[in-house]
């Protein structure tokens, strides 16, 4: 469990610093650079002999899905949301976590299913306020096709690292996936032909796509810590608890967030939302944990 609390706090920073620091990038590329980055931190442990082709091929397919298609959209959903409406849609992963779960065990958890509701609630209790974005539309529908993808994929590792055993790490199975994500967001680039729209360009995205110094920092930062160490630790952690705790913690850095926000950085918090939220988010963690479960 400690690995998707560490993940959560690094994670917490990050809403702010896309919306914030990165406005105006091309987000199909801002993508790229962050999951090239990630590949570039994982490929002193990738050894293409120690698994089979066709495990390889299967775990490029879950980076593909879970980093690369679920990056497209998220980055995307920054030009349709505000940086706070992107963290209020992202509540309902949870939920997908568990049905993707449910779905192929083929066997329904209702403890897990109660303890996503509640992280949900939790969530939102803490973030609700007044939808007054025209546009939200369609960035709720980004964020949930981002949120299926995530989601999926997290189902997906922890099985097929239960599948694959002892006979390679993590940090050598992880290069398979940003493999795969890096290509997808590449492709990305080139298909949608960048923000302009303009058709299949190679180059579109990249055209007007010079960060300043600042920003490099902040993409090398959202690279090899929030994505590149910060998944890592994620599914690594996916393999460890059952699918409703890793459900919850799909929401957890919501209230994490917001009480660094309010011890660190001195910024301003309704305290009693966080207190519902924390209590929430604690009595979703004891239903899922109360009784010994056995993971997955």
């Amino acid at each position: 469990m400690l690995p998707l609390i560490v993940v959560s706090l690094v994670w917490a920073f990050s809403f702010g610093l896309i919306k914030g620091r990165l406005a105006g990038l091309d987000a199909d590329a801002v993508s790229a650079v962050r999951l090239g980055l990630a590949l570039l931190a994982f490929l002193p442990w990738l050894r293409p002999r120690a698994v089979r082709p066709s495990t390889a091929a299967w775990l490029m397919a879950i980076g593909a899905v879970q980093f690369g298609l679920m990056y497209a959209l998220y980055h995307h959903a920054f030009h349709h949301l505000k940086a706070h409406e992107v963290a209020l849609f992202t509540i309902f992963t949870p939920i997908y976590v568990t049905f993707f779960d449910a779905t192929l065990s083929a066997r329904w958890q209702p403890r897990h299913l109660a303890a996503a509701g509640l992280s949900v609630l939790a969530a939102g209790v803490l973030l609700w306020s007044k939808l007054d974005n025209p546009d939200f539309m369609t960035g709720f529908l980004l964020m949930q096709g981002s949120n299926l993808c995530f989601a999926a994929g997290q189902i997906a590792y922890q099985r097929t690292r239960r599948a694959v055993g002892g006979k390679t790490t993590d940090a050598g199975l992880f290069g398979w996936l940003y493999l795969g994500a890096t290509a997808v967001a590449v492709l990305a680039c080139a298909g949608l032909g960048g923000e302009s729209g303009t058709g299949f360009d190679a180059l579109a995205a990249w055209r007007d796509f010079r960060p300043t110094a600042d920003q490099w920092l902040v993409l090398t930062y959202l690279g090899v810590l929030s994505s590149g160490v910060g998944f890592f630790l994620w599914n690594l952690g996916a393999t460890k608890v059952n699918a409703g705790t890793l459900a919850v913690f799909n929401n957890a850095k919501i209230p994490l967030a917001v009480l660094c926000s309010l011890l660190f950085f001195g910024e301003h918090a309704n305290v009693v939302r966080l207190a519902a939220s924390l209590v929430l988010m604690g009595a979703a963690l004891w239903l899922t944990e109360g009784k010994k479960n056995p993971a997955g």
